[in-house]
């Protein structure tokens, strides 16, 4: 399968000097149509670092970021939200719904910044919410939701349009466990059904949903195929 996303000998370096701190260092990783890679490691480890620079969303101060062999550092920030708006979808840790809109308006905002018309962006945002559980929810405010309805309203926003590379930061951090199942198949459905996706993630259960895990240590990135036990291992730390 061809790769959707590309990380070559990336670094990403915040502050300058002796008060530098080395995000990530030299982290490759290839993600291709089809596949879910969970991505592990201890806070700090540059977790959310790589899914922020693997979305468009922070630039590396080395190497290279390309999505569908487009590279990102050669686009301006125009060009980086349309992408982003096309072609990325993000669940963020923390949601980032916007409260004065309903929960469909949530997910038809990509689509209307990107030129879609508010009818047709309405009718693929419900359908969206449809495909996540929530039909008949759309009018709704995020106030309105429970915190897994919510979480899928997120999800919904993520997913709806041709989106080709899906990133989940923690997505089911603050969920019970019989909504974050329901949200890593839905997660797990869109992949399947060719997107290619990142899961940063902490469990190591969560992590059983995904093809490949790698494990990011002090920015540094380490590719496992093991099976889980494997990646309990290096969570131990005995795997450094």
């Amino acid at each position: 399968m061809s790769a959707v996303l590309e990380l070559r000998d990336v670094h990403r370096t915040h502050g300058s000097g002796a008060t530098a701190v080395h995000a990530l260092r030299g982290v490759g990783l290839s993600v291709s149509a089809g596949e879910l890679v969970a991505v592990m490691g201890p806070s700090g480890s540059g977790k959310s670092t790589l899914l922020a620079l693997a979305g468009g969303l922070d630039r590396p101060t080395g190497g290279d970021v390309l999505v569908e062999g487009e590279a990102l550092g050669g686009l301006g920030p125009r060009e980086l939200a349309r992408l982003r708006r096309r072609r990325i979808g993000y669940v963020f840790q923390d949601l980032n719904l916007i409260g004065s809109l309903t929960a469909a308006e949530n997910v038809a905002l990509p689509l209307e910044l990107d030129g879609t018309g508010v009818r047709a962006a309405r009718r693929l945002a419900l359908a969206a919410l449809a495909e996540v559980g929530l039909d008949g929810l759309g009018d709704r405010f995020p106030d309105q939701l429970s915190g897994g309805q919510q979480q899928r309203v997120a999800i919904a926003r993520a997913l709806v349009g041709e989106r080709r590379l899906v990133l989940a930061d923690e997505p089911t951090g603050a969920l019970d466990s019989e909504s974050g199942e329901a949200v890593l198949h839905l997660l797990r459905r869109r992949v399947d059904a060719g997107a290619a996706g990142v899961l940063v993630t902490h469990e190591a259960r969560h992590a059983g949903w995904a093809d490949r895990v790698v494990f990011l240590r002090d920015g540094v990135l380490v590719d496992s195929t093991a099976p889980l036990v494997g990646v309990e291992h290096l969570l131990s730390g005995s795997g450094r």
